[in-house]
């Protein structure tokens, strides 16, 4: 169970907090930004629910936790992979008016990514070391 809710914890970031967030003068309505750029916003956050939307009816419809674990990984990697490399493209966690949230010198957006995605490989570990004790030949 305690997979179940990490993982629906995770797709509710996906499902509620970023559409919330983004969906905003500062991403969506930013008026700094081309419309190329807050297109590729809606459509990233279109995909990001869907698959978040999917994932919850595979932990909680179909019992496929390793599925739903493997998708939102995706995501949340997807996140940290493009936090990571930002130097490379020019990319920045700031605004357009160059403000930038910080938590005790950190990006909260990539502290909750990375915090769900280390809560989540231990467990997704343990539940797949009980599952294959468990089936017989």
């Amino acid at each position: 169970m305690p997979l179940k809710i990490t993982l629906t914890l995770n797709t509710l970031i996906y499902i509620i907090l970023l559409p919330f967030l983004e969906i905003s003068p500062t991403h969506v309505f930013n008026p700094d930004w081309t419309g190329h750029a807050r297109l590729h916003e809606v459509w990233q956050l279109a995909t990001h629910f869907g698959l978040s939307i999917f994932s919850l009816f595979l932990i909680w419809r179909y019992q496929r936790l390793m599925s739903a674990l493997f998708i939102q990984l995706m995501l949340n990697g997807g996140f940290l992979t493009a936090y990571a490399l930002q130097s490379l493209y020019d990319g920045t966690m700031r605004h357009s008016n160059g403000s930038e949230l910080l938590i005790g010198g950190v990006n909260p957006a990539m502290a909750v990514m990375a915090g769900m995605s280390l809560a989540l490989v231990p467990m997704a570990l343990k539940a797949r070391k009980i599952k294959s004790s468990t089936v017989k030949d």
